[in-house]
């Protein structure tokens, strides 16, 4: 049996029957404290003797590259991409395993949360006819001799069911942006959480959920998933966030990033990524909070469905929430009236003949409401303190990645695949 073990090779999949015991000493390894005294193995599936890597080089942390460094040691860096390549091996390590689990619960409780709060999770279509955010970058494609995209975000769709007369809607599915970022922080492709509501009174109210909901995941996160956060700083050291709430207006932000960072943004200009960051320090320095909204942005680069301030049509009654000094969700009170929906459209530059149905939807009256889309992603890489988003999608999709499963090595094993599994559904 020794012998057969020793031939086994790393990674392969085994069956092992034996009695547990507890050793005199800890083991050195993953388990330190049971032994297993094997009776039986039984290999189930056998690794190829050369894996593209070993699992032990792609969980080594920087603290441990930063050691072997200093005592002269050489350590096998995997790098992002051959660990993406092979991502059916890279999500073996321990912090990959984290990493989604944490995701996943987090996920999970906010759905909770929202159907608490009498929310109805909806499904909408994928395939549009138009843009619904305003913007060139989308996913162009034929859908039956008819020139449709895939959509940037539930939102044409998610204010309708609001028109529909339903009071609170949300969803979370995949979002497409076929924008040219070749950023930490930026997929082509990522699950999105999507929200609308009516609103009573103000768009303060969407931003109350927005509080409530975040505050409920991430403690939820903190009391539940100690563990995989441990695991997932053994490899990726973070420092855990603050998010007690607050509340700043666009301009107040600019005056902080004037005045106290000397940083200059352009009249009613939107944040760069380091105007964002700065002033995220400027948050956390001062109010001892990682998780800020900022309300109030100039009308001019928000969407054409963002409704102006009744006071200053300059202005909008729009938000972004920031963690971290990163952008997580972006939102607003909607334009309800038909009239004001199609001025805005139209100085957007979009068709409206692409979006005539959204656009009729308002013509049979409906009431005030607002929403807030954000990137499941991008909040799982900033809660953990990750450096890159491509580490909290199972398979990354960006401007120069449509692989695993695409890529034209990956095609004959598929097509093997497709075939076989055809055959035995034609012949059980």
């Amino acid at each position: 049996m020794v012998s057969f073990a020793t031939s086994l090779t790393k990674e392969s999949i085994v069956d092992v029957e034996g009695v547990i015991s507890v050793p005199d000493k800890l083991i050195t390894g993953a388990t330190q404290h049971v032994e297993i005294q094997v009776r039986k193995l039984y290999c189930i599936s056998r690794a190829v003797p050369n894996l593209p890597f070993n699992i032990e080089d792609a969980s080594q942390s920087k603290t441990e590259f930063k050691k072997a460094e200093e005592s002269g040691e050489q350590l096998v860096r995997v790098g992002q991409d051959t660990k993406l390549n092979n991502r059916g091996l890279d999500l073996r390590t321990p912090a990959n395993q984290a990493i989604f689990r944490v995701k996943s619960v987090g996920v999970n409780k906010g759905r909770q949360f929202l159907l608490s709060k009498n929310f109805v999770e909806i499904f909408t279509p994928k395939v549009i006819a138009g843009s619904s955010e305003g913007g060139a970058e989308v996913f162009k494609l034929d859908y039956k001799g008819k020139p449709a995209c895939l959509a940037q975000s539930p939102q044409l769709h998610k204010q309708m069911t609001i028109c529909g007369g339903f009071d609170r809607v949300f969803e979370v599915g995949p979002v497409f942006r076929a924008e040219n970022s070749y950023t930490h922080r930026h997929l082509c492709e990522f699950v999105g959480l999507d929200i609308e509501m009516e609103i009573k009174e103000h768009y303060y109210e969407v931003c109350d959920i927005v509080e409530e909901l975040f505050v409920e995941i991430f403690n939820h996160l903190n009391d539940n998933c100690c563990k995989e956060l441990e695991v997932i700083k053994l490899q990726y050291p973070f420092q855990p966030i603050k998010y007690l709430p607050k509340r700043l207006t666009y301009d107040e932000g600019v005056r902080m990033l004037k005045q106290e960072a000397g940083v200059e943004i352009e009249p009613m200009g939107d944040l760069s990524t380091e105007a964002e960051k700065k002033l995220g320090k400027l948050v956390s320095d001062k109010y001892n909070t990682d998780f800020f909204i900022l309300t109030k942005f100039p009308l001019g680069i928000r969407p054409f469905y963002t409704m102006p301030c009744h006071d200053n049509s300059e202005y909008s009654n729009s938000f972004d929430v920031f963690l971290r000094g990163e952008e997580i969700i972006s939102g607003s009170q909607r334009i309800h009236d038909p009239e004001m929906l199609t001025k805005r459209a139209e100085q957007c530059g979009i068709d409206v003949e692409t979006i005539s149905t959204y656009m009729d939807s308002f013509r049979n009256a409906t009431r005030l409401h607002g929403g807030f889309g954000a990137g499941l992603e991008r909040i799982v890489m900033l809660f953990c303190g990750l450096n890159n988003i491509r580490k909290c999608s199972l398979f990354p999709r960006d401007p120069q990645r449509l692989n695993p499963l695409n890529d034209p090595a990956c095609l004959p094993m598929t097509i093997l695949f497709l075939s076989f599994f055809s055959f035995h559904l034609i012949k059980p």
